[in-house]
């Protein structure tokens, strides 16, 4: 009755569908985990930003790693900017998703080590290896506070470090490869450039430019405590018990087909006239 499941045909699905349940339970199981790390890390994020401002030097150091637990963490610099090497990150967007740079301007702390300072977003210019215009920050001795951020890497963010760009252009924010470019642009102070960099939030810019960075409870691409991957783990497991489901539905209805073909067949036999 059911030796048509040796048929070649049969024996393809069958397999197909062997292979599709495990794979499905580990898509599911994978994008619990990255719910589970999405909630671990907006804990952190949300702890960071209701946490009282601190001296910068407290949570990074030159040549050092900003501490996954202080990413997000409000802090403050006295210093002052160096526009003179102010660069810019390509291929940046705003919140109204309009692709532009960001602006990184070195901010020399008053015991002389090097903060990289993200002060925001401007439109890119007409011609993509032209500097773009940039409002200066405000001039001569200040506090800056700001969100502490890590490095940023490829593996990371997924962007691809492109080398050969116009001067005074980069595509990754990170401490040690600006501080080598800083250095070679001849910038004595970026021999201690201090790990991480900071998104500034305050002083706020004359006239909004550059747009500050938004934090994230501002950012809608920032999905929240509420993410989907926990609804996307529970559909791939429905996925994967749906498959055996629909292959003993596919084997009875081929069954029922084959049932009636066979019935069929005398009475098809018995209608037929006899031979003369």
């Amino acid at each position: 009755m059911y030796r048509f499941l040796l048929t070649r045909q049969w024996v393809i699905l069958t397999l197909f569908a062997i292979a599709l349940i495990p794979t499905m339970a580990w898509l599911g199981f994978w994008q619990l985990h990255r719910h589970d790390h999405r909630q671990a890390l907006n804990q952190v994020i949300e702890a960071s930003l209701a946490a009282p401002p601190v001296p910068v030097q407290s949570l990074t150091s030159v040549g050092g790693e900003v501490a996954h637990d202080d990413i997000y963490r409000r802090v403050t610099a006295e210093g002052h900017f160096d526009t003179a090497h102010e660069l810019v990150v390509r291929r940046r967007t705003n919140a109204d998703d309009r692709v532009g740079y960001h602006v990184l301007t070195p901010f020399v702390t008053n015991d002389g080590k090097v903060l990289l300072v993200n002060r925001g977003w401007v439109p890119s210019p007409t011609s993509q290896s032209a500097f773009p215009k940039i409002p200066a920050p405000p001039s001569g001795d200040l506090t800056v506070t700001g969100r502490l951020m890590q490095d940023q890497t490829t593996a990371a963010s997924g962007i691809k470090n492109v080398k050969g760009l116009p001067d005074r252009q980069i595509m990754l924010i990170n401490s040690e490869q600006v501080g080598a470019l800083l250095r070679d642009r001849g910038l004595p102070s970026a021999s201690a450039v201090l790990g991480g960099y900071v998104e500034l939030t305050a002083p706020a810019p004359e006239g909004g430019s550059p747009e500050p960075v938004p934090s994230p409870k501002e950012d809608t691409s920032w999905i929240g405590v509420d993410d989907i991957n926990l609804p996307y783990a529970i559909q791939w497991w429905l996925f994967a018990a749906c498959v055996p489901v629909g292959w003993l539905i596919l084997v009875r209805r081929e069954l029922r087909d084959r049932t009636g073909r066979a019935q069929e067949e005398p009475a098809r036999e018995e209608s037929a006239p006899a031979a003369v």
